[in-house]
């Protein structure tokens, strides 16, 4: 008797974890493909959610200021397409409130830099969560599943509280965006913007660095530099003048150790538009 008791028991606590594991698949199922279905392929549900969010924040701004982020975003929302999103810092500190990727010149509340995302056309709409930080670095690799991202470095003006574009420069990534800053090439005294994303597949970060040459209302010049395990890029001044160039530092990796072999220089051929190795004339490299 005592032991059927206890069979008994037993074969009650099984088939409530049956039941409730039942009732967690289920419910999970829908969620996905709420989430899924009506937002990521449906544009128009995903615009709601954007002006539902927008005008929370709204409410809970205890105090507003001229083409602050709450206004930016509302721009993006208005004039761009569908599916295009102003992205956030990457919140590497949990307890931390996620910043909008916005960035004042300094001394200056007139222009603003900011880093948008779109959407690639005909394909899902992308996620804002999916394209930032570490992990999402490797989005690369199943882009098209998520969503192709595009990411742009975009100048605001802000005159008399209302907000235009002066221009926009794409971003040559599609995820792992983590932070960016205003910096000065010393050599030349001339201010750029350094963006910076991720890297996860070679344990490093890559810099888009988008030097202001002729001016802050310029469509600026883009030179990337990079860093890794075996594999890096720096800033140099080989020529003189006022476009920036870089070395390719060659690393051996015979698999035990990383050892630094040489370096190339490059340097920038305005009348081609590309770096070229000052070793190799026929190497040339886009930025």
């Amino acid at each position: 008797m005592k032991n059927s008791f206890w069979k008994l028991i037993v074969a009650l606590n099984l088939l409530l974890l049956f039941a409730a594991g039942c009732a967690d698949k289920s419910d999970s199922g829908n969620s996905k493909d709420l989430g899924d279905v009506d937002v990521a392929n449906s544009p128009e549900r995903d615009a709601e959610i954007q002006k539902y969010n927008l005008e929370l924040k709204k409410k809970l701004a205890s105090e507003r200021t001229p083409c602050d982020d709450i206004a930016i975003t509302e721009f993006v929302i208005n004039h761009y397409a569908e599916g295009t999103y102003l992205v956030d810092i990457d919140n590497v500190n949990t307890y931390n409130q996620t910043k909008p990727a916005l960035l004042n010149l300094p001394n200056s509340s007139r222009y603003i830099f900011g880093i948008i995302a779109k959407s690639k056309i005909g394909e899902r709409l992308i996620e804002p969560e999916n394209i930032v930080g570490y992990n999402q670095s490797y989005i690369d690799l199943d882009s098209t599943e998520l969503g192709t991202a595009f990411f742009y470095l975009t100048l605001f003006e802000c005159v008399d509280n209302e907000i235009s574009v002066v221009w926009e420069k794409i971003i040559p990534s599609h995820g792992g965006f983590n932070t960016f800053s205003y910096q000065t090439w010393k050599y030349r005294n001339i201010p750029y913007i350094k963006v910076n994303f991720h890297y996860a597949r070679g344990s490093g970060h890559i810099d888009y660095n988008y030097f202001l040459i002729n001016g802050i209302r310029d469509i600026p010049h883009l030179m990337m530099t990079y860093e890794g395990i075996n594999f890096k890029r720096t800033i140099a001044n080989i020529d003189d003048n006022e476009f920036p160039d870089f070395y390719e530092h060659i690393y051996f990796d015979p698999g035990d150790k990383v050892v630094e072999k040489d370096s190339v220089g490059f340097i920038w051929n305005l009348k081609d538009s590309v770096y070229v190795n000052t070793r190799n004339n026929l190497q040339t490299r886009s930025y």
